[in-house]
């Protein structure tokens, strides 16, 4: 018997339930069993064996218990930031052994459970594995198909920056929502004349805050092209003279920088390192009000854009990637991501975690002059204008 174990990892996005909808049927169909791992990486962690299964970590799926879920957003199998090669020790397993637990610990705080997962996986008696992230997720299925595991992972961020792909699911969502919300607020930015600074999400990369600015016609600042805080201060005051309704506007990704300024990071880091950014939006805003005496005011799009259900893009994309997914499985191929390259579904090698993000291709993408998205010369290239290996 084939059992398919598939789980979704990291931050949710809208067309994950449809990922997991059709990942089903199409395995339906081919006589496969289908098992949801719940909470991502960590229902593999945190599983205890026994002879029934683990409701807290896996939920069986057929056509009857998903047969809707593709109408709302989020995951019905949850989700989280879960790094079983670096758990730390108050997120490990309690029925874990203490004996088990040293032979797997990495340095004073840190375990790499990857032997936990393995056998979980042969309990579990899962003969491939679908797994649906971002590159941080994807970065420790490499890390399984190095190990032997047959599987097969689908790229989703709203951030768009996984290597290999030129899209991820879930980011057409996010950018259609960003556009509805920046042009609906545009109406109170003109009623006070105000300048407007909307934060969005993109650590490492500006493809969130370069798509929504290209779809609205506005500056952007990227953590790709660190910028002058006068250029823009200047760019900003122009725009508002030159607008009848005296407002203007910028996006921001989160990791956005101008020089000579540093953006603390905040808190504890997750399994991946990672540390929240403090709001560069509210910075920002306050720099752009300070030199320009203009009232400057931020908005926070960050999680409105992955709630709710998908857009058609979103959906169309999902649920071909599960199809694609499933054909390669058929065809014995594994170790590889679903993804688009040239405009074209087809597969790539797993993200390597050394490679980091996918960025943006600054000279062919962005004018580090005027803080805004290249037009021209585009015959040529894939409807998403970007390579699916950043530079």
């Amino acid at each position: 018997m084939t059992r398919i174990g598939i789980l979704t990892g990291g931050g949710d996005v809208p067309g994950l339930n449809s990922i997991i909808k059709s990942v089903v049927y199409r395995s339906t169909e081919l006589g496969w069993d289908v098992l949801g791992i719940r909470r991502g990486w960590k229902g593999l962690t945190h599983l205890q064996q026994g002879p029934a299964l683990d409701s807290y970590s896996t939920w069986p799926l057929d056509r009857r218990n998903t047969r809707t879920i593709d109408r709302t957003g989020g995951t019905v199998l949850h989700s989280s930031r879960t790094n079983p090669a670096r758990m730390k020790a108050d997120n490990l397993p309690e029925h874990l052994s203490a004996d088990r637990l040293a032979a797997m610990q990495t340095d004073e705080d840190r375990y790499d459970l990857t032997p936990v997962v393995l056998d979980n996986i042969a309990h579990l008696g899962l003969t491939h594995l679908v797994a649906i992230g971002g590159d941080d997720t994807l970065g420790y299925a490499d890390r399984l198909g190095r190990e032997g595991v047959p599987l097969v992972a689908i790229p989703k961020t709203m951030d768009n920056d996984v290597q290999g792909t030129e899209y991820c699911v879930g980011f057409s969502t996010a950018i259609t929502r960003a556009k509805e919300l920046i042009n609906r607020q545009r109406t109170t930015l003109g009623s006070h004349e105000r300048i407007g600074v909307f934060r969005i999400f993109g650590r490492n990369s500006g493809y969130s805050a370069w798509y929504a600015a290209y779809v609205t016609s506005s500056r952007c600042v990227i953590p790709e092209a660190p910028f002058a805080i006068d250029q823009l201060t200047t760019l900003l005051t122009e725009d508002r003279a030159a607008n009848p309704s005296s407002y203007a506007l910028v996006i921001a990704s989160e990791g956005a920088v101008w020089t000579g300024a540093t953006i603390e990071e905040q808190g504890e880091a997750d399994a991946y390192g990672h540390r929240r950014k403090a709001d560069v939006g509210e910075a920002l805003a306050a720099e752009l009000g300070a030199r320009t005496g203009i009232e400057t005011v931020h908005s926070d799009l960050t999680y409105d854009l992955r709630s709710g259900d998908p857009d058609a893009l979103d959906q169309m994309v999902a649920s071909t990637f599960a199809n694609v997914a499933v054909d390669l499985l058929v065809d014995g191929v594994h170790g590889r991501m679903v993804a688009i390259r040239d405009g074209k579904y087809a597969h790539a090698p797993l993200p390597d975690p050394a490679l980091g993000a996918r960025h943006i291709d600054v000279p062919a993408m962005y004018d580090t002059d005027r803080l805004r998205p290249r037009y021209a010369d585009r015959l040529g290239m894939p409807l998403l204008l970007g390579a699916s290996i950043g530079p």
